[in-house]
């Protein structure tokens, strides 16, 4: 009888605890996961900043392209939806997605213990470093970016990323200038402006062949940078699936062929601005 009792007990007090909302139906759950809120609305919704070669830029016709748009295209594939793409200022980014103006960032973004404090990531999809665009002029005196660490150099980044970071923490001795693009910081080494230009490999190794002549690129990374998708924190659903569709698309062949088109190809070159 005593038995009985207990159970009973403990019963009444889970139904009053479900009663309550502390526990969520199965309906709840599914309204909780991105995933599900992706096939329910038929909509993949991308976040990115248009301005990183390879991995999202602007063509001629005005349309978003690169490597990541490519990545994302066959995602939405795989799921049975339509892609939207939503271009967002880099600084705006990550509130942009708390917010729920988009599902996911796929631009590039540096998996950092920073970012990770207020997102969760992926697992990385590449891995990359930061390079070095200098002046022709210094070519045979900066042979690394230890040269460079020096109060008569002025060197250039891009405001509110890795290559900021990495250029107040190697070279703390020359002046630091950013700006809100990359393009921008770039061409103030083609212009006589600064001596040296920190930024992603991938970014640095395109731009100098669009520039023959004019810088030389240090291609040695000095930094470690896996770059990884970007999720709302609490969706472990969510990354499950991306996870297992990376692992998918890097085994197929599907990954190979469009880094590849990007990475292995100047053909696209041409269709940009």
């Amino acid at each position: 009888m005593r038995k009985m009792s207990t159970m009973l007990a403990f019963l009444l007090a889970f139904s009053s605890l479900f009663s309550a909302g502390l526990f969520a139906s199965d309906n709840d759950l599914w309204k909780e996961s991105t995933l599900n809120e992706i096939m329910e609305r038929k909509v993949l919704r991308v976040g990115l900043d248009a301005g990183y070669m390879p991995f999202e830029m602007t063509n001629r016709q005005g349309k978003i392209v690169g490597f990541d748009v490519d990545i994302a295209r066959q995602m939405a594939k795989a799921m049975g939806v339509e892609l939207e793409i939503v271009n967002t200022a880099w600084d705006g980014i990550i509130p942009a997605l708390m917010t729920d103006k988009f599902d996911i960032i796929m631009s590039g973004m540096t998996l950092t213990a920073e970012r990770n404090l207020q997102i969760n990531f992926a697992e990385p999809y590449i891995v990359i470093g930061q390079s070095i665009l200098v002046s022709n002029d210094l070519k045979d005196e900066i042979k690394s970016y230890k040269d460079l660490n020096k109060a008569k150099y002025t060197v250039v980044s891009k405001l509110g990323t890795t290559g900021d970071l990495a250029a107040k923490r190697y070279l703390s001795k020359a002046k630091l200038r950013l700006f809100e693009t990359e393009s921008d910081g770039a061409i103030e080494v083609v212009n006589g402006k600064a001596d040296a230009f920190i930024y992603d490999l991938p970014f640095n190794a395109v731009y100098v062949t669009q520039n023959p002549g004019k810088l030389t690129h240090l291609d040695q990374p000095f930094t470690y940078e896996p770059l990884a998708w970007g999720v709302r924190k609490g969706d472990p659903d969510f990354l499950n699936w991306l996870n297992n569709y990376l692992r998918q698309i890097q085994g197929d062949g599907t990954y190979d062929k469009i880094y590849a088109k990007w990475f292995e190809s100047s053909a696209w070159h041409r269709t940009l601005k």
